[in-house]
């Protein structure tokens, strides 16, 4: 268990919790997805546009030898009906100022595509 703040986070790392809790390299990618979507938020403020809510599917792929991420894939979709909403700069900025992105990116390549949908 991670003791974070106010919050518990179990994980597995034995054979009997693999298939019911997240390993490591899943909380990694999951604290990954964590800094894009806190970015979406800081950045609906600055950049002045608006949201019902924001998604993130994160996909990787794992070397063995070394074990190592050799790159990560995101899709980011954003619900909004703002017309103020720049994807271009929005993606530009969080790549500039993602504390995780830019520390993953040091040793990993990473894509990704920012989607808009209309609230419905």
């Amino acid at each position: 268990v991670v003791h974070i703040k106010q919050s518990n986070i179990d994980f597995g790392t034995t054979s009997k919790s693999t298939e019911t809790l997240p390993n490591p390299a899943e909380l990694f990618l999951g604290s990954f997805a964590s800094c894009i979507l806190k970015n979406v938020e800081r950045f609906s403020g600055m950049m002045k546009f608006t949201y019902s809510k924001a998604s993130i599917e994160v996909n990787a792929t794992r070397l063995e030898n070394p074990p190592r991420m050799e790159n990560i894939i995101y899709n980011l979709t954003i619900y909004s009906n703002d017309i103020k909403l720049n994807t271009d700069l929005l993606k530009k900025n969080i790549e500039k100022f993602g504390t995780i992105y830019n520390t993953v990116k040091l040793s990993c390549s990473i894509s990704g595509t920012i989607n808009t949908l209309e609230n419905v």
